[in-house]
């Protein structure tokens, strides 16, 4: 028999030092079963002696061990795809001989056994204390508009501080390591110091794998992150959210509070500012749980008394990598979900690249920028600059048509350069880029169509369709009021010199 001392040691070593059941089970020398035993146990009380009491029978007797096979076996099966009362009840009457039972006396049955066989673990949970300065991290997901286009269950991180209850959000596209490091930073600048520790989930983003004995071995990009910045990470044991459950909840709070109705913003940068001051403004109400009544804010100050300071040094986020670029100028990241053009001077070349989580930088060897492109997510596949296409190409007209990019250009695009007059062609691939650089390459497509539907094939015509697809000249709006103007002074004179100096005053007001 396990005596008490032993139990003790057991759900220590669960609950206290994260172990799992096979090493508890080692270090104590048992069984595992028996470690799940006592870890899941909840009730410690000594059984009294109870009075044999006498069964009434039921209807319903000898059908419940059918019953009970079936709740059993429920077990095993997704939480939304077990039996209810109803179903049991149906089951039954489809499937058992000599049923004439009531749906009452099923789902009372059913509800009984549900709770003697425990379908819903119920694990066991240690309150946990936080001291002043220790943060947790995670991420949520919701919709936002930017400029008018959705992201849809885009993320958001958020850093919350367990002994205050304050916390704060920032959105992002997606929960890569830019965005996670970003958002960080962005909080822990906005509130003057570093949190000691931070809690998080075994997220791929910077776990890389977890070792015997409840380590964990990270990337170097976070590690060097967590130096720089000098706190501690903490990690939770897998499938353990409560471990960090004032995260959790907070995560669901600013959704609710801070993202209700769906924000709309041009930019996520200024927008995120924005989020950070109405964190700020959200600490002044009462702790939940405080028995002074104080307010958020107030219990947040011993939070930041506490915190790191800042480093005198920023810590660079960006991803700095290379990339094959293949004939065509192009390369891909993320494992080939996304792909990027570089310029047709690079094709079948190595470039550098500067990720950040809204952009991608692409360098030369010197580092000098060549082309800079908003980041890709999700289903987005391809992200394509004409403009150091086409101003390539203007400087070698003559080879456009066996050039890789001729067969790149959308169909109307190369009708037109077809059409064009050779000695012009570099001229026309110029004014493309330059329109390009102005409205983007759509813009230039339209220009192109107009000058397709005019048969304007020269230069000139082009730049000229373009101002008035664009409206690069304002319209004059029209006079309102014709009768203010005034008439014409007629001049009689027919051929006569004379009579034009008389009417000019002797030569014009120019003469005397």
């Amino acid at each position: 028999m396990t005596k008490m001392d032993q139990i003790h040691r057991i759900r220590e070593l669960y609950y206290e030092q994260g172990k799992n059941l096979i090493e508890i089970a080692t270090i104590m020398d048992c069984d595992w079963r028996t470690v799940r035993k006592y870890v899941d146990m909840e009730n410690f009380n000594t059984s009294p002696p109870t009075p044999e009491v006498q069964k009434n029978e039921s209807k319903l007797d000898p059908f419940k061990p059918l019953i009970d096979s079936w709740l059993t076996a429920d077990k095993k099966a997704p939480r939304k795809q077990r039996h209810t009362a109803k179903k049991v009840h149906k089951r039954l009457k489809e499937e058992a001989a000599d049923y004439d039972c009531s749906y009452r006396l099923v789902a009372s049955y059913v509800a009984v056994k549900k709770k003697e066989l425990h379908l819903k673990r119920q694990d066991g949970y240690i309150p946990l204390e936080h001291s002043p300065g220790e943060g947790q991290a995670d991420f949520g997901y919701a919709d936002f508009y930017e400029n008018g286009k959705l992201h849809h269950e885009a993320k958001y991180l958020v850093l919350s501080f367990p002994y205050s209850n304050g916390g704060y959000l920032q959105l992002n596209y997606g929960e890569n390591m830019e965005c996670l490091l970003e958002g960080l930073v962005a909080m822990f600048e906005h509130t003057g110091g570093v949190p000691t520790e931070i809690w998080f989930d075994n997220t791929r983003t910077i776990v890389k794998d977890i070792i015997k004995g409840g380590g964990r071995n990270v990337t170097e990009r976070f590690q060097r992150f967590c130096e720089h910045y000098r706190f501690k990470p903490v990690f939770m044991n897998p499938e353990s959210g409560w471990e960090k459950g004032n995260v959790e909840n907070k995560v669901g709070y600013l959704r609710r509070n801070e993202l209700v109705p769906v924000p709309e913003f041009t930019s996520i940068v200024e927008k995120n500012k924005e989020l950070l001051a109405a964190c700020d403004r959200d600490m002044e109400r009462e702790h939940y749980d405080d028995d002074e009544n104080r307010f958020i804010s107030e219990l947040f100050e011993e939070d930041k008394r506490a915190l790191l300071p800042l480093p005198s040094v920023a810590f660079d986020t960006a991803l700095y990598t290379t990339a094959r670029t293949d004939k065509y100028g192009k390369f891909t990241v993320d494992n080939g979900r996304h792909r990027y053009s570089a310029s047709p001077a690079f094709c079948e070349d190595t470039v550098r690249l500067r990720i950040t989580s809204s952009e991608v930088i692409v360098m030369d060897s010197s580092l000098h920028e060549i082309v800079r492109h908003r980041r890709l997510y999700g289903d987005d596949f391809e992200s394509m600059d004409w403009i150091p296409y086409l101003k390539y190409i203007a400087r070698k007209p003559r080879s456009l048509r066996n050039s890789g990019i001729y067969g790149m250009m959308p169909e109307n695009m190369q009708i037109y350069m077809d059409s064009c007059e050779s000695s012009e062609r570099g001229r026309v691939l110029k004014i493309l880029a330059e329109l390009t650089e102005r409205s983007g390459f759509s813009g230039a497509l339209n220009t192109v169509d107009e000058a397709i539907r005019f048969h304007a094939t020269d230069p000139d015509s082009l730049q000229n369709l373009y101002r008035r697809t664009y409206a690069e000249v304002p319209l004059l709006p029209p006079l309102d009021n014709l009768s203010g103007i005034p008439s014409q002074k007629v001049i009689p004179f027919r051929n006569d010199l004379a009579n034009l100096d008389a009417a000019l005053k002797k030569g014009g007001a120019f003469n005397g």
